[in-house]
């Protein structure tokens, strides 16, 4: 019985045994198995042929590309973007993008101009100036994809040469009654000097190179000689203009070139003959694009060659002063013993000894907020006592005084001893002027002042802005508008008035032209047609 138990337990072992080792053998082959996956077709284009590849695992766009040894350019385009997971029946293309650029040299075409000329016969023309073709250096880039060339990208211009413009004078149509005129009257008309004298009909260009700058014109006493500014003709990025005169303006001559360039302003020294007083500056890369150095030169000249006899500084160049990068501007008495100079918030005296500066007036600079500064304009009363001029207001608002549209015509004596103001709320640009003293009807010395007078205070500002031509009493009584008529289009800021040597008349401009206008009886005259005209001047 003790051995049938035992060899029962044996083979009951036996049994644990095999079925051990079994499940064993299950485990293993289990683990050594690995899970079927379904295969995943890809279509690959690329460099002109399509293949078909076979995937089983989910792998990326880039992925594929490497397996399969594909190089790709730094322009090559993969669409779909090669982070992206394949899937079944994906179509992966590859195009090949090159670039390349070339450049052609082009011709800029020349534009035309047309300008009235009132030395022409009404309807005649003539050539002023040759138009030329200028040239430019034109660049593309061309994309190559796949063999395919795309259209031309522009890239680049680049000027060679600039086209010369073609300028032909036209004269105008219409006719203007004959003016008498006492004295000479100058004025500006296409980057030309013209002048008349006696009557309007003797009108005629004093220059023809069409490239007076306008920063300086200026007839002496006598009214024969002239100086004035042309751009400078120099191929010197430092210079943008020079000084020229005229002899004599009752003849045809050739203007001749002075020694001064970069200049700002220029004029005559009353009482000193063949004398110019001159100040300048220098050209920068920042609005306006020149700076002032608020200096000051007498000059004597030789009056046949232009030849400087003598140059002194009278006052030295300066960085003093608000606003001084646009200048201090100058103006003589009429005797030429007095010399007043004007800065953004003052006007004063130039002691013409030592070149130091008298303040007679000060008021609040006025903030443009733009790339230009105010100045204020003086006039000397006849007997040089009195100073006219405009100053900068209070506010009338909430505004800050720098913005305050308040500008008034004052007056100062030239010791300083008192001012005040004599026409109340005239615009920025009313420029008043002192006249000759004249004799009226009844044989009494007589003078006035003339003036600009905004019709609108809140739009006086603008160079465009509306204004009337005002004159009255030398003390400011008795204003009344001479120019233009009521329900008349109104003057603008460039209306540049100057009153005849006589007292007796004002030229201004007005819708371009050159106009004229009767103190006494208001009556006005058009003087111009070509619709150019600017900054005109008048001496006996």
């Amino acid at each position: 019985m003790k051995q049938f138990y035992r060899l029962f337990q044996a083979q009951k072992q036996n049994l644990l045994r095999v079925s051990l080792f079994c499940t064993l053998l299950l485990v293993v082959a289990a683990c050594d198995s690995r899970e079927e996956l379904p295969s995943m077709i890809i279509t690959l284009v690329v460099d002109g042929q399509q293949r078909a590849i076979a995937e089983d695992m989910p792998i990326t766009v880039g992925e594929i590309l490497r397996q399969e040894e594909i190089l790709l350019g730094p322009l090559d385009e993969v669409n779909p973007p090669q982070f992206s997971q394949i899937a079944d029946g994906m179509r992966i293309t590859v195009a090949r993008v090159s670039e390349e650029s070339s450049c052609e040299e082009v011709e800029v075409p020349y534009q035309s101009r047309t300008i009235p000329n009132e030395a022409l016969a009404p309807g005649e023309t003539r050539l002023a100036q040759p138009g030329r073709g200028g040239t430019e250096q034109v660049c593309y880039r061309i994309t190559i994809r796949d063999g395919v060339r795309g259209e031309p990208v522009l890239i680049s211009r680049v000027p060679m040469s600039e086209p010369q413009e073609e300028i032909i004078y036209v004269g105008p149509s219409g006719e203007l009654d004959p003016v008498p005129i006492t004295g000479t009257l100058a004025y500006i008309s296409s980057g030309n000097v013209w002048a008349m004298r006696n009557t309007s009909t003797s009108k005629r260009a004093l220059t023809n190179t069409n490239d007076v700058d306008g920063r300086v014109l200026s007839l002496s006493d006598d009214g024969r000689s002239l100086i004035f500014t042309r751009q400078s003709n120099r191929n010197d990025a430092n210079i943008f203009n020079q000084l020229w005169l005229l002899p004599d303006t009752t003849l045809t001559l050739d203007p001749i070139a002075l020694m001064p360039e970069n200049v700002l302003a220029a004029d005559w020294v009353p009482g000193l003959e063949n004398t110019v007083s001159y100040s300048t500056g220098e050209v920068t890369d920042v609005a306006p694009g020149w700076r002032a150095n608020n200096d000051l030169f007498i000059m004597s000249i030789d009056p046949q060659s232009g030849t400087p006899l003598q140059v002194q500084p009278l006052v030295p160049p300066s960085s003093f002063g608000l606003y001084n990068w646009w200048g201090t501007n100058f103006q003589w008495s009429p005797d030429g013993t007095a010399l007043a100079w004007v800065r953004a918030d003052s006007i004063g005296l130039v002691d013409l000894n030592t070149g130091d500066f008298q303040t007679l007036l000060s008021y609040p600079v006025f903030e443009t907020r733009q790339s230009w500064s105010w100045r204020a304009t003086v006039s000397f009363s006849p007997d040089q006592s009195l100073i006219l001029t405009t100053v900068h207001g209070a506010p009338i608002g909430n505004e800050p005084p720098q913005t305050s549209p308040a500008f008034h015509v004052a007056v100062t004596d030239v010791s300083g001893s008192f001012n005040a103001n004599v026409a109340e709320n005239t615009g920025i640009w009313s420029t008043p002027q002192y006249s000759p003293i004249l004799t009226n009807q009844n044989g009494r010395q007589v003078g006035y002042m003339a003036y600009l007078r905004a019709r609108d205070l809140s739009n006086s500002i603008n160079q465009g802005a509306e204004y009337d031509l005002v004159v009255a009493d030398r003390d400011g009584s008795n204003a009344r508008v001479i120019f233009p008529a009521a329900g008349q289009q109104a003057l603008n800021s460039n209306a540049s008035i100057t009153w005849s040597p006589d007292g007796a008349q004002i030229a201004f401009i007005y819708q371009g032209n050159l106009w004229l206008v009767d103190v006494a009886s208001g009556a006005s005259h058009q003087l111009t047609l070509d619709g150019n005209a600017s900054q005109p001047i008048w001496t006996r």
